[in-house]
C-alpha cells in the first residue's frame, strides 16, 4: 500500500484518508475483547461462499473501465468469534470502453484481509444479523480476452463494510468493497493510473 501512498495524486491521497477511519474501527473491533468471546470457547473453523454481484468505478478513471458482473470466491478462517481471516478470489467481465471497439477486460482480483465481525443480534423468529469491518491488500489483473497483449498486474488494496442474515442454517452475507488499485488503459502512453472501484456482493452458504 505504501507504493499507492507515494505515487497517488492529491485528491486519491484524500480519499485514503477518508477511508482511514473505517479501517481504524476495523483494527479496534479485532483487537478490542468482546463479550461473546469470553463467555464462550470457540474452536477455529473454515467458511466459503461464492458472492455475485456488479463492480463500478468509484471516481477515478469513471469513462476507462465498464460496470461490469462480478463473482468471487470467499475463503474464511475464524480465528475467533470476532475475527476472521478472509481470501477472496474475485473475477469481473468488463470492457475498455476508453479503447476502439470496446475490448473485452477480465478483471481478476487477489487479496487477503482481516474482518472484524459483531456479536451475533437476535431479530426474531430465528433470524440473526452480525455485522462486520474489513481490510485487506492483494493484486489485480487485466487481461484482454480477444486482443494480443499481455496480462498488466497491479497492487490493490480495500476496506469493506457488510452483514450476515442467518435462518437456522441458511447465511445471506451482504458486503461492499471499496478497492483502490492502478491500471493502464490501452490508449495511455504513461504509466498506470490509480482507480477507485466499488464491490457489491451477495452470497449464500449453509452453516455448519
Amino acid at each position: 500500500m505504501s507504493r499507492f501512498l507515494a505515487a497517488a495524486p492529491r485528491h486519491a491521497r484524500a480519499r485514503f484518508r477518508h477511508l482511514a477511519p473505517i479501517a481504524l474501527v476495523a483494527a479496534a473491533l479485532c483487537g478490542g475483547p468482546s463479550a461473546a468471546a469470553a463467555k464462550t470457547t470457540e474452536s477455529a473453523k473454515w467458511e466459503f461462499s461464492v458472492n455475485s454481484g456488479r463492480l463500478f468505478s468509484a471516481g477515478t478513471q469513471p469513462d476507462v473501465i465498464k460496470g461490469a458482473d462480478y463473482t468471487a470466491a470467499q475463503l474464511a478462517y475464524i480465528v475467533r468469534p470476532n475475527l476472521a481471516i478472509t481470501g477472496s478470489l474475485g473475477w469481473a467481465r468488463s470492457r475498455d470502453v476508453s479503447a476502439v471497439g470496446s475490448p473485452k477486460l477480465d478483471i481478476f482480483t487477489y487479496d487477503v484481509g482481516a474482518e472484524a465481525r459483531a456479536d451475533k443480534r437476535n431479530l426474531g423468529s430465528a433470524i440473526t444479523f452480525s455485522p462486520f469491518l474489513g481490510a485487506g491488500a492483494g493484486a489485480r489483473s487485466y487481461s484482454y480476452r480477444n486482443l494480443p497483449v499481455d496480462t498488466a498486474s497491479e497492487p490493490a488494496g480495500y476496506v469493506s463494510a457488510g452483514g450476515e442474515f442467518g435462518y437456522h442454517r441458511i447465511r445471506l452475507r451482504l458486503e461492499l468493497r471499496d478497492y483502490v488499485s492502478g491500471f493502464k488503459p490501452l490508449k495511455s502512453t504513461g504509466g498506470s493510473e490509480l482507480r477507485n472501484d466499488m464491490a457489491v456482493m451477495v452470497g449464500l452458504r449453509l452453516a455448519r
